[in-house]
């Protein structure tokens, strides 16, 4: 056994081991990357954790860099769940729900970070609670991936991403010491900073950061931001009553800053009702104006989603729709999907009444769940359930591009854009756009066995960050942007902010042992080497996995 690995289990509770296939295993997340570590942790309780990051911490201080990446289910889309080094797998052990609060305004659930988002939700439905900003992935995802990555989910555009349901977090520092985030007043932060330990460095530093960097917080990083680039959470950390929380930078940061060891998440009342409109227009055109009428009545959720995506699963799959002998299921149409979830029927049926209205004007077919099953209206939303996962060999549709968000009133240029740039990549793009947070899934057919996908990989995605910006939106919104995203998210961002960002990391890792490589640029040979040409949704394939 490797001598790493045999000195950790003699010191932690949980256990490490440098198999083979394990390693292998875990050499693969949701993204188009491979690496493969050289050590996989499973850790039992907070204590070994901390056991490891001191043990890297003071490998490093002696010149040799061991980095640890923290781990979940496995499906970051972007790399940002692999390394070279100790991978820190949560789910063996550290997937427990420590408290669950049912109080009236004090509704919480207190759990560790390999907990499963969707277990996270059925315990509290039992309660008559959610946390409904869960991702899309919420089956085979856990809440400290979502936390990592301040997830986006199917009803984000409504309830935000996940950070702005976390109350505070339990965090392992770089050098294996404990800290929990809460927002404190002025007297407590003074009272951190005074602190002669690590985390009183922090407090210290990160208040002069921004202190130094205020004018430019103001003009440059909006704190109000749902950027999920760089730490731009630095711009909540501190509010105009001098109150403190590291909270916002730990979400979203991707185990780059620390390990988030212990998650409270706060919950909202649980709606389980439901009613359901579908529409299916022949234009795109037609149905983007649709969405914008639609969206004012105020749903829990609008789909706008591309009729060649169910032309494929019709030609190539025999999957059948309500909808399937009609024309506008074909390459040229759209099919937009709206859910209202208002606590008392009445309102939602009046909401059904102006919606059929307002789709009255237009040239389309109208289905509802006055006259389908709930079960099968839902099944429009999972289309990608089925075409994300190609039959021939050696074809994948990897997801590149997905995740960005778009302002609403410009949805309609950018899908014409979004057009030109397929066009130019010689490749399809059949979109899924969740209308009320402008949130846009795309994912290309391509064969990464071949020299020439392997070289559009990472053109595409630095051509589609200057395609986001020029429509003003965010390329990193649905999830942090790891390894594959970061070099074509940081060539859209100021200098001052990226040196802002470079200051943050290095106070909170001044060794590089916390996920190097992710949220950090990289050359174009090295984002290649690592490119998986087998990328394949196996891993998740029990659940179905879709956008």
């Amino acid at each position: 056994m490797n001598k790493i690995a045999q000195y950790l289990n003699e010191h932690i509770l949980g256990e490490v081991t440098s198999s083979k296939s394990v390693r292998e295993h875990f050499s693969r997340d949701g993204s188009v990357l491979k690496i493969t570590p050289e050590l996989v942790a499973h850790p039992r309780v907070t204590n070994d954790i901390r056991k490891i990051a001191r043990f890297t911490w003071q490998l490093a201080e002696k010149g040799h860099v061991m980095p640890i990446t923290v781990r979940g289910g496995g499906s970051d889309q972007t790399g940002g769940a692999i390394g070279k080094g100790i991978i820190i797998n949560t789910v063996a052990h550290l997937n427990n729900i420590i408290y669950l609060s049912t109080k009236n305004r004090d509704q919480f659930i207190h759990v560790q970070p390999g907990t499963s988002f969707g277990a996270v939700n059925e315990i509290l439905k039992s309660h008559g609670l959610i946390v409904p900003s869960f991702p899309t992935s919420y089956n085979f995802s856990t809440v400290g991936g979502a936390v990592a990555n301040n997830a986006a989910g199917p009803l984000s555009g409504r309830f935000g991403q996940t950070g702005s349901w976390v109350n505070r977090l339990e965090v392992v520092l770089a050098n294996g010491d404990i800290i929990e985030t809460r927002r404190i007043s002025h007297h407590e932060l003074n009272k951190k900073k005074g602190l002669q330990t690590f985390e009183g460095e922090i407090y210290r530093k990160i208040d002069g950061l921004i202190e130094d960097n205020q004018k430019m917080l103001d003009e440059k990083i909006s704190k109000d931001s749902c950027d999920n680039t760089g730490y731009s959470g630095i711009g909540k950390v501190k509010q105009r009553d001098n109150s403190f929380d590291l909270t916002p930078l730990f979400v979203g940061s991707q185990g780059t800053l620390g390990v988030i060891s212990e998650i409270i998440l706060n919950a909202d009342f649980f709606m389980a009702d439901e009613s359901i409109v579908v529409a299916v227009f022949d234009k795109p055109e037609a149905a983007r104006e649709a969405a914008d009428i639609i969206a004012k009545l105020d749903p829990e959720s609008l789909d706008l989603i591309d009729g060649r995506l169910f032309a494929k699963a019709e030609n190539d799959y025999g999957k059948k729709f309500m909808f399937s002998n009609i024309d506008s299921g074909s390459d040229d149409g759209a099919i937009l999907m709206v859910s209202f979830h208002d606590f008392k029927e009445r309102a939602r049926r009046r909401k059904v009444k102006h919606a059929l209205k307002k789709l009255s004007k237009f040239d389309t077919k109208v289905f509802t769940d006055k006259d389908y099953s709930l079960d099968e209206l839902h099944a429009i939303r999972g289309i990608s359930s089925l075409v994300l996962q190609p039959d021939a060999d050696n074809e994948s549709m990897p997801p590149l591009i997905d995740g960005a968000s778009i302002p609403t009133s410009r949805l309609g240029d950018f899908t014409i854009a979004l057009a030109e740039l397929a066009n130019k990549h010689h490749v399809e793009l059949p979109y899924h756009i969740r209308w009320i947070d402008g949130v846009v899934h795309s994912r290309p057919l391509l064969q990464l066995h071949t020299v020439s996908d392997k070289q559009k990989v990472f053109k595409l995605i630095s051509d589609y960050a200057e395609l986001v910006k020029r429509f003003d939106g965010c390329l990193v919104f649905e999830s942090s942007e790891g390894r594959t995203k970061a070099t074509a998210a940081y060539a859209q961002l100021d200098e001052t902010v990226l040196n802002l960002y470079s200051q943050i990391r290095k106070i909170f890792d001044p060794f590089g042992t916390l996920n190097p490589g992710v949220k950090q640029s990289a050359d174009l040979s090295t984002l290649i080497s690592n490119l998986n040409p087998d990328y394949n949704l196996d891993d998740f394939a029990k659940y179905s996995p879709k956008i």
